[in-house]
């Protein structure tokens, strides 16, 4: 009785289906039972394909001349489902007993739902290209401050050059301005009190313009250390190459005697621009002048012609960048950003490594004193990723760098090193994957994000060194960090490669664990309501965007997660988030 009524449930869950069980096939399958093909198909056991299979003839009709019993597994899904069904119909009209009717009816049906997820992966995945190719027109990055002046600072005289910003191991950085062009005679003649003509002008510490006219900085200088590269343009460019990954086009065109820099074939590549990584505006060579504080901050690194002791070249590179208030880390000193505005801020952060993935480079050398923060008119912070002196750009390695001994340069800030990175062993065939080697980065300075103590810096019990550590370690986040989050941390610090997200599945968790929450949730993660909210959210945020003048920083994180939108991605990281919503609290 039981098995009357579940077969009797079976088969009314079949009723819409059993019209196409009983629909004519195409023509490229056969009617009621298979027909027994020919000889150059090589149907059954022992059989040898006749004289017709040799390799000039023409695909059979069930196949393209290769044995009969590669016949199954050449079919898709839709083509097995149908001849399953086919099948059944015939068994059903009085070949089989019961059994065996019901075996190929949960076949037959359990392929065509396979069938139809199929299509609806497809139908979902065709949304979300048209919503990523809308995005991505719409997401566009604002003019830098040297649009107007296109062919303009190519040459260090041409700028006004304030005080220190910083200094690493490899530059010191500089605020700087390009004054505008006078408009009248007053205003320049007192512009030329300031600019005598030779030189970049630089203002004295504590001395200022009038206030009418006081200098600002919208730009930053940053001057590379010159000690082993020559002093020749070729050669600067060549050794310093790696810096000049973020520069476009433009800002490596030239003028005014500069070099004009030629990009060798195989060598590093060039980013397409991206909100969060900076942009060089002007990159050129040029002397070494004698700027506030050089001779207390880096004496060494100086031409001898300005400091007797010193070892660097007379001519070095300078990049020209956007001045941006802080450091992440200067900004983490006197702010304590609210839970959701550091998931905002690590979200920032993943966006960045990912288009870096995308784009085949790895920064190697992520910390937070190479994060730029600037503030919107709310106060939000908006992150940018810079100095690539250490990164991995290589047309020829992509992303896989041939380890071949100790003296190949895996990258910077070894206390931020990922394990796959910090355990290499050089040999003949060994190749270290940085892949995802940013993504872990990201996941050890979101414990600085949330106001924690790094755990890869620092002595004493609490240090943790790439090379040793496990998972069972880490430090819990706080309960008042989101549970998605806590989870995400602990999966982008994962040693096994395999087992950690990419940067792009770990944006797409914190995409949907921010905008998405009540919509996806663990019992209406389904794909059509998934893509109702994809809809939805891209109408929003367009709405917004059009409304506003200046985006907020959620609305801008909107929009570059529309326009990195990929169906596979997304699956992935709904998995993740319902898996880690679907287990027990203190596994967590």
């Amino acid at each position: 009785m039981a098995v009357r009524q579940a077969l009797g449930r079976g088969l009314q869950l079949g009723r819409a289906l059993f019209l196409r069980f009983t629909a004519k096939p195409g023509p490229a399958y056969g009617w009621g039972r298979p027909e027994r093909p020919g000889p150059a198909a090589g149907w059954g056991r022992g059989e040898r394909p006749g004289p017709a299979a040799g390799p000039g003839t023409e695909p059979c009709r069930l196949g393209l001349g290769l044995p009969g019993r590669y016949r199954f597994f050449r079919q898709s899904v839709a083509g097995l489902a149908e001849r399953l069904q086919r099948q059944f119909v015939v068994r059903a009209r009085g070949g089989a007993g019961p059994c065996g009717r019901a075996v190929f009816l949960a076949f037959g049906l359990g392929l065509g739902l396979i069938e139809e997820k199929q299509a609806e992966g497809r139908r979902a995945a065709s949304a979300c290209e048209e919503i990523q190719a809308i995005f991505t027109q719409k997401n566009k990055l604002l003019p830098d401050p040297l649009d107007t002046r296109r062919w303009q600072g190519f040459r260090l005289e041409e700028y006004l050059i304030g005080q220190s910003i910083g200094k690493g191991c490899s530059a010191a950085v500089y605020e700087a301005a390009m004054p505008v062009l006078p408009q009248n005679l007053e205003e320049a003649e007192s512009l030329g009190q300031l600019l005598p003509g030779k030189g970049p002008e630089i203002l004295p510490r504590g001395e200022e313009a009038p206030a009418p006219r006081a200098p600002a900085f919208p730009l930053a200088i940053k001057m590379m250390w010159n000690i082993s590269a020559g002093s020749s343009s070729e050669a600067i460019f060549s050794t310093m190459s790696q810096e000049l990954v973020p520069a476009s086009r433009v800002a490596l065109a030239g003028e005014y005697g500069a070099v004009t820099h030629r990009r060798p074939k195989g060598g590093p590549k060039q980013l397409t621009p991206h909100p969060n990584i900076i942009r060089v505006l002007r990159a050129f060579t040029s002397s070494v002048p004698l700027l506030p504080g050089a001779l207390v901050d880096y004496p060494d690194v100086l031409p001898p012609r300005l400091h007797p002791a010193g070892l660097g070249h007379g001519r070095t590179l300078f990049l020209v960048m956007k001045n941006y208030p802080c450091t992440l880390r200067q900004y983490l000193r006197g702010n304590t950003p609210s839970p959701r505005l550091a998931t905002v801020m690590t979200l920032q952060l993943l966006e960045g490594v990912d288009h870096l993935v995308q784009q085949g480079v790895a920064h190697r050398d992520l910390k937070s004193d190479n994060i730029l923060v600037e503030l919107d008119a709310d106060g939000c912070p908006w992150l940018v990723i810079t100095d690539f002196g250490c990164c991995l750009a290589d047309e020829r390695v992509g992303l896989q760098l041939p380890f071949t001994s100790w003296y190949v340069d895996r990258g910077g800030n070894g206390c931020l090193m990922a394990p796959e990175v910090s355990t290499a062993c050089p040999g003949p065939r060994a190749v270290i994957d940085y892949s995802k080697a940013d993504a872990w980065a990201v996941g050890a300075l979101a414990y600085e994000i949330f106001g924690l103590p790094n755990p890869f810096y620092g002595q004493g019990r609490a240090h943790l060194e790439s090379r040793s550590y496990q998972e069972a370690q880490l430090p819990a986040l706080p309960e008042w960090v989101p549970r998605d989050v806590r989870c995400l941390v602990r999966s982008l610090l994962q040693r096994e490669v395999c087992k950690r997200p990419s940067a792009r599945v770990a944006a797409n968790v914190l995409h949907l664990s921010l905008w998405g929450e009540h919509t996806l949730a663990p019992k209406n993660l389904k794909l059509d309501k998934m893509i109702a909210w994809l809809l939805q959210q891209s109408a929003a945020t367009l709405l917004a965007n059009r409304l506003t003048e200046k985006n907020c920083v959620e609305t801008k994180m909107k929009m570059l997660f529309l326009a990195n939108l990929e169906y596979e991605a997304l699956s992935q990281a709904a998995l993740l988030l319902d898996s880690w919503r679907a287990a027990p609290r203190q596994l967590l």
